[in-house]
């Protein structure tokens, strides 16, 4: 049976229009005005949906989530099945998460166990980037074998030293390699040394609050270890991904790199945009709950990001989402801030997040779906068959509608978490129904899909963004 989604307004990275859309087998088969599909559905079956007064976009694409993410003694609280089910009800069809070498590992071997955990889980698309733990002459060749697989990105950490960290000549290897075999590079960018060091220091001295886990990793060590990756991808002439860029001083650096023509991108997260240092600061051990790194930045800080995002110096808007539970979980830091779970929950809001900003004139609607789905979806590898509003494109479809009021709160939302970081906030504008290949998982907020509905997605090698 076909598909009609008719009388809406097409959000695209390109702009804005009246326009319907007519699907058959999980694709997009034709874009037209209103009313141009009209004797065609008269004439077959055709399911219809009125998108009246709602835009129709793009299926958001996260590329930066953490579903089953070890950490310390726990691991993170959404599974694949929770948290691609939340994803669905804010409107993102795809998720690339990391799988994870673990050292003594191949990359082969965490690839594997990582789909493993996915496979049949799934409620939206999926992909993987592969975190890399440890260099050796194997693990580099090895490499190119995980690019034929569709897992065509290398994340590298400078931070959390004996769990991830690599050290310079590491990375440098590392994008060597990926320079050569069209591999994207994403880099954790903080001093971790000069972390740990803080850290430790503040402990001698009896700080041991939630607050102190963001004095420790200040802004300067997120800038200089930014500053240090830029150099470092030069030379190996490497492209190169920030993840979750969290402060204005590292943006200044990324700017002046893309300003020199270098392919440097970067990514910022809902939370650094909504919430401050002060989150971290709240009474008792409710700090607790806004430990993520890089930390919240002091008040103000957001304004940068968000000029950065509207002038196309910060690229793609990701989750990060990576959600530990207060009871169980961030409570293991109670009495040491360095043992609190780093992470926060925030995949089933980003969509309406960003949407803010649309009615804050911070972005418009075009640059909304581009930072959400187009730019994601070029920069790993998924367009246009992600991303897109295109014939032939996948018919991962949201329609938002602009005027629905709710509010962010754990008694409603449906990550596996017992808190938000959001709670209370009213939101204006709100995801209606959401459709992945043709099937619609989201209809009028009530979720149809089914675990296994989502599939593996082998991503290509990477675009530029615009």
């Amino acid at each position: 049976m076909k598909m009609l989604i008719e009388k809406g307004t097409l959000v695209t990275a390109e702009g804005t229009r009246p326009g319907d859309l007519l699907i058959e087998a999980g694709r997009i088969a034709a874009v037209g005005t209103h009313g141009a599909f009209e004797d065609l559905c008269r004439e077959t079956d055709c399911e219809r949906i009125d998108a009246g007064g709602c835009y129709v976009m793009a299926g958001g694409v996260d590329v930066h989530t953490h579903m089953e993410m070890p950490f310390g003694a726990t691991n993170s609280s959404d599974t694949f099945e929770t948290g691609t089910r939340a994803a669905a009800y804010g409107g993102t069809t795809t998720i690339v998460d990391f799988a994870m070498q673990r050292r003594g590992q191949t990359l082969q071997e965490g690839f594997d166990a990582w789909r493993a955990r996915a496979e049949g889980h799934c409620s939206v698309d999926y992909g993987f980037h592969l975190i890399i733990s440890e260099v050796t002459d194997g693990v580099l060749k090895e490499m190119e074998s995980l690019v034929a697989q569709g897992v065509t990105s290398f994340k590298l950490f400078m931070a959390y030293p004996g769990m991830f960290y690599l050290n310079d000549g590491e990375i440098f290897s590392v994008m060597q390699r990926a320079a050569e075999i069209g591999a994207l590079v994403m880099l954790h960018a903080e001093n971790g040394l000069v972390i740990d060091v803080l850290a430790a220091q503040a402990m001698a001295g009896g700080n041991t609050a939630p607050r102190f886990h963001g004095t420790t990793r200040p802004p300067e060590l997120e800038a200089e270890a930014t500053h240090r990756g830029i150099a470092l991808a030069a030379l190996a002439q490497s492209p190169l991904y920030f993840v979750h860029l969290s402060a204005a001083g590292a943006l200044q650096e990324v700017t002046a790199a893309k300003d020199r023509g270098a392919q440097v991108f970067a990514e910022t997260c809902p939370h650094y945009l909504f919430l401050d240092a002060t989150d971290m600061d709240r009474e008792g051990f409710e700090g607790a709950k806004f430990v993520c790194s890089p930390p919240l930045r002091e008040p103000g800080n957001e304004e940068d990001l968000w000029e950065g995002l509207a002038r196309g110096d910060l690229s793609v808007v990701a989750t990060d989402h990576c959600p530990f539970c207060m009871a169980g979980q961030k409570e293991l830091g109670s009495d040491d801030f360095r043992a609190i779970p780093n992470g926060v929950p925030g995949i089933e809001h980003r969509m309406d997040l960003l949407y803010q900003g649309v009615r804050a004139g911070r972005l418009s609607l075009a640059r909304w779906s581009e930072i959400a789905s187009t730019a994601p979806a070029k920069l790993f590898g998924l367009y246009p068959e992600k991303g897109s509003l295109s014939p032939g494109s996948d018919a991962d479809i949201v329609i938002y509608d602009p005027a629905e009021r709710h509010v962010l709160s754990a008694a409603s939302h449906h990550m596996a978490v017992d808190y938000s970081i959001y709670e209370g906030s009213e939101i204006v504008g709100a995801v209606r129904d959401v459709i992945l290949g043709g099937k619609v998982i989201v209809y009028r907020g009530d979720y149809k899909g089914a675990p296994g509905d989502g599939r593996f997605k082998a991503r290509a090698r990477w675009q530029a963004d615009s």
